[in-house]
């Protein structure tokens, strides 16, 4: 049975698409490092997209919001070029946000390998045979 996308996540699967490469093609400004489009909510009145990324090579918070910074100022102009590229009515305003599922999902890992490392540490005792009656 086929999967039932909703206009629209169909939507902002399209503007995932056409954002990275208008990022990666049209934003010029150095302050902007690697971006990564890694989801992008449409409003059901489709007025309004959360653009969620990640930056590649700045882990500093205040880098980070620079390049935040940047990609909202630059919305309108991203904005005017996806119209030239999808066939919407209307294009949602953009606002985008820091993605920090990819930083806490490191963070499990580590606590996990950190966990099961512990554990291969202490070996289990064995239960003696009487104990089990």
């Amino acid at each position: 049975m086929a999967k039932e996308y909703s206009r629209t996540q169909r939507i902002g699967d399209q503007m995932q698409r056409e954002l990275a490469q208008l990022i990666r093609r049209e934003v010029k400004d150095p302050r902007v490092g690697l971006v990564t489009i890694t989801a992008v909510e449409v409003s059901r009145d489709v007025g309004h997209a959360k653009i969620f990324i990640t930056v590649m090579g700045q882990d500093s918070a205040e880098d980070i919001a620079q390049s935040i910074k940047v990609l909202n100022a630059a919305g309108g102009f991203l904005r005017m070029q996806l119209a030239r590229e999808m066939k919407l009515r209307s294009v949602p305003q953009l606002h985008f946000h820091y993605d920090e599922s990819v930083v806490r999902g490191a963070h499990l890992s580590a606590l996990i390998e950190r966990a099961v490392a512990e554990d291969n540490q202490h070996p289990v005792a064995a239960e003696p045979e009487d104990a089990k009656e």
